[in-house]
């Protein structure tokens, strides 16, 4: 195997939830380990569910990731062609063959089968007719062994057998010529070169029927690797109940991408009792050996956790560009400039997510101050008036800006006011930010620049003296 290709196939039929991007996490990890290839692949053949805005959502959420893909996005309902091609050929080679039971036919034989106490199944009647295609109720199936096993050779779960004669001839081509989904799945990857399958363990049904088109076809078996579910906290399958949102909405709640990659990697993956990585110590550090067997445990609070820790991992360049997304969301345009991330540096430390940034930062970008009630009623009075004006002052006749400076100038009011720190910063953080709570007073300060500074202490003295 010289070059690793992997795929992700999601189905345009919803958006990209946990399962589905942790599938794509573990193939684009594995690819950009061995400097493969990581395709993606749009399983849309079920016309009545897919959507564009499905497909929109999927692949603005892959982006939001930093999920890329070196080929692709292919479409299956563009491939109808290659399926068809392929179908022939195990015609032609005995097999597969055409089948004209009926639905109410094949019910019966089920029926016949459960009531024998064997497993419900088509008894391949169809088999040595050597039919024609007739008409449009004519299916195609493969002719599967009636013996021996199949076994599915798993990277992650081991080897599973299944045996061939509970296998029956299923279905590969429906009456109106659309290919069933495990034959254009095989044939899709055959095409694309596929040669590593890792993906959640709820397909393992399907790839024995998989392998045995594989071998009608007498082409190369991928490798197989079939991860556990993810189970919420209760144990049961993950749902919206436990928090199992689609990936956009964790990207609205205020998730860093790298935060999400993280945690998602850690649902079924280990590097000893490592769990904060960086995305390149990921592709560094990422194999199949470590893919877990047991289901993970979805839980919210590390999440949120392990977001916190990257948000202040991350350079405020880097995290402008996600913060100005959540400020849009509050009516503030802003810029990545100094301004922005000096603001961000003032918030890293005390930030969950980057909602709670940018509702913390309202207060830097506003034009007008709005005081809490409570706040103004205690702190803004006509007994720090002087205070105030004092501070606003020295301040505006600073020439250079520096928290030195400023502590100079706090040091000052202090000794001609007979005022502690408290009773000047209090007031100053209310004036300045309209609340009681904030970042350091000199932090807070040498961020919102001397110009803003000085604005707004002149508008909380005119405040209490209206």
């Amino acid at each position: 195997m010289d070059t690793i290709i992997t795929r992700f196939p999601p189905s345009p039929t919803g958006y990209l939830h946990i399962g589905g991007a942790r599938t794509a996490l573990f193939n684009w990890l594995y690819a950009k380990k061995t400097k493969g290839k990581f395709i993606l692949r749009i399983e849309d053949t079920d016309a009545a569910r897919s959507t564009k805005e499905s497909v929109d959502a999927i692949l603005e959420s892959l982006k939001w990731l930093g999920i890329d893909w070196d080929e692709g996005p292919y479409f299956q309902t563009e491939r109808y062609d290659i399926y068809d091609t392929y179908i022939e050929k195990l015609i032609s080679s005995g097999a597969a063959y055409y089948c004209s039971c009926t639905a109410e036919e094949v019910n019966a034989m089920r029926e016949e089968a459960k009531a024998k106490g064997q497993k419900p199944m088509y008894n391949g009647k169809c088999r040595k007719r050597n039919l024609e295609k007739a008409d449009s109720k004519t299916v195609v199936r493969l002719k599967t062994p009636d013996t021996g096993v199949t076994i599915v050779k798993d990277i992650v779960k081991g080897d599973t057998a299944f045996q061939n004669s509970e296998i029956d001839d299923f279905i590969i081509q429906r009456s109106d010529g659309s290919a069933m989904y495990n034959l254009a799945v095989v044939i899709d990857d055959i095409t694309m070169g596929i040669n590593t399958i890792i993906r959640g363990d709820d397909h393992l049904i399907n790839t024995p029927k998989q392998m045995l088109i594989y071998e009608a076809l007498g082409a190369d078996m991928p490798v197989f690797g079939h991860v556990p579910m993810v189970l919420g906290s209760d144990k049961a399958r993950l749902s919206k109940r436990h928090g199992a949102m689609s990936v956009g909405e964790y990207k609205n709640m205020g998730f860093l991408p790298d935060a999400m990659i993280n945690y998602l990697v850690r649902l079924g993956w280990s590097h000893g009792d490592q769990e904060f990585f960086k995305r390149d110590e990921l592709i560094e550090k990422f194999d199949l050996e470590h893919l877990g067997r047991s289901a993970s445990m979805f839980d919210n609070n590390k999440l949120l956790s392990l977001n916190s820790k990257h948000i202040q991992d991350t350079s405020p360049e880097s995290l402008a560009d996600h913060l100005l997304f959540h400020l849009k969301n509050l009516g503030i345009e802003a810029k990545n400039d100094k301004f922005t991330q000096g603001v961000i540096e003032t918030l890293q430390p005390r930030s969950k997510t980057l909602v709670d940034m940018a509702q913390a930062a309202q207060f830097y970008y506003r034009n007008e101050i709005e005081y809490d009630e409570k706040a103004a009623k205690k702190f803004l009075n006509s007994d720090i008036v002087d205070m105030l004006q004092k501070a606003a002052l020295y301040i505006e006749d600073i020439k250079d800006y520096t928290q030195n400076e400023l502590e100079n100038i706090f040091k000052q009011i202090m000794e001609e006011t007979d005022l502690k720190f408290g009773k000047i910063a209090q007031p100053l953080r209310v004036a300045i930010t309209g609340a009681t709570v904030s970042p350091g007073i000199f932090e807070m300060l040498i961020a919102l620049g001397k110009e803003k500074t000085v604005q707004r202490i002149k508008a909380a003295i005119k405040f209490i003296n209206i």
